[in-house]
């Protein structure tokens, strides 16, 4: 053995299956010894409207075609986009040119095993820094990895497919519960032109139309800003809700260092990014119980009669006649302003009350099911960390 060969450490995970305890350490190789990646084909939109056939980009399944370009089950990684992201296709399909499909060099690998070697690489990190980023194939060949013997890797695969399995129950159901209170919220809020929901609790039934109003009525806005560094914590808007600044960004970043000037939200006030690329505007209220800092680019504004609950929920849920008041043209601009002059049907405020409940509670279950689908995933993560090496000196 050579002394550069002598410096290297072994691969070794540090988690084993008890048979394989004594089998020795896996053999190295980077991807590039692996496996190729080939470039998705180019698809027009207009040819994505016909057949059976899945047309695949980066962000999953966009369409369906009458022929296939690889015939699955295939591993996609996305170039563009969700860049680096690893896909597991059963079927036939057609990836795009948003994408990579897998073609192993060898044929006694499993397949399955080297899609969860390219989840472990965390290829994210690969993506460059452009306008649109990328990722480079070369960069993806160079990655040092190992592979234990077949029937080593055939362990691990059923290992971490049978929890796939488990995530993927939990995420259906998930898709379920949101299902469901966008169904119900169809149910609980009128149409667009009407007054009258079709569906409303027994003591309102009688209750008549709801009022229209212009929510210059009953919107305030807060215009009080930080003067000095740091005065409150920095939290962000996002389509998930309101959230710490620092626990929405990985690694704890955060956007800005400097926060002098930044709008302040107290508790139970609402705000919304006031700029969007597709006329879709989402608005949180500060349920954090903390007072916090957010950019100038989110209006501040509280409610001054009825449910904060409710009228958020019916902002984000008329979205399309919210966006209509945004001005411009590639990003559109939505001021307090123009939401002051749109006019909504609105009832009274024990009613909005009682559907503000109703949706909070499905909420609670919606939250509690994200929690445990986060918590499997991080289980999952955790396990791929102990059973495939890190060292790869």
């Amino acid at each position: 053995m050579s002394s550069k060969t002598a410096k290297k450490k072994a691969m070794v995970p540090k988690l084993r299956f008890p048979e394989f305890r004594d089998t020795g350490p896996w053999e190295r190789y980077k991807f590039g010894e692996l496996l190729t990646l080939e470039y998705g084909g180019s698809l027009p939109e207009e040819s994505r409207l016909d057949g059976s056939i899945p047309v695949v980009g980066s962000n999953g399944v966009v369409g369906f075609h009458s022929e296939a370009l690889v015939s699955g089950p295939v591993i996609i990684v996305g170039r563009k986009g969700s860049v680096g992201e690893v896909n597991w296709i059963e079927s036939d399909c057609y990836p795009i040119d948003t994408t990579f499909y897998v073609k192993l060099k060898f044929h006694n690998s499993l397949l399955v095993f080297i899609k969860l070697l390219l989840e472990n690489a965390n290829l994210t990190s690969l993506s460059d820094n452009g306008a649109v980023p990328g990722l480079n194939r070369n960069d993806v060949y160079v990655i040092k990895t190992a592979l234990p013997s077949e029937a080593e890797q055939q362990k691990i695969a059923d290992c971490l497919s049978s929890l796939d399995e488990v995530i993927e129950f939990q995420t259906k159901r998930l898709e379920v519960l949101n299902a469901h209170k966008k169904g119900l919220m169809q149910q609980l809020f009128p149409r667009e032109g009407e007054t009258t929901p079709r569906l409303r609790f027994p003591e309102f039934r009688d209750a008549g139309p709801w009022e229209v109003k212009r929510l210059g009525e009953i919107i305030e806005e807060f215009r009080k800003q930080s003067t000095v560094q740091d005065e409150y914590e920095v939290l962000t808007s996002s389509r998930k809700g309101l959230l710490r600044q620092k626990e929405y960004y990985e690694e704890n970043r955060i956007t800005a260092k400097d926060n002098i000037g930044f709008n302040i939200i107290p508790p139970n006030y609402i705000t919304y990014r006031s700029r969007s690329d597709d006329r879709r505007f989402y608005f949180n209220e500060n349920t954090l119980g903390i007072t916090g800092i957010i950019s100038v680019y989110y209006p501040v504004f509280r409610i001054t009669e009825g449910s904060n609950k409710f009228i958020v929920e019916m902002l984000n849920h008329s979205w399309i006649e919210v966006g209509k008041r945004s001005v411009g043209t590639s990003q559109t601009v939505l001021s307090v302003n123009e939401l002051k002059r749109l006019k909504m049907p609105i009832p009274s405020p024990p009613e909005q009350q009682k559907i503000a409940d109703c949706l909070s509670s499905i909420d609670e279950v919606i939250e509690l099911q994200t929690k445990k689908l986060e918590a499997l995933k991080a289980h999952k993560k955790g396990l791929m960390q102990q059973l495939f090496p890190q060292e790869v000196g």
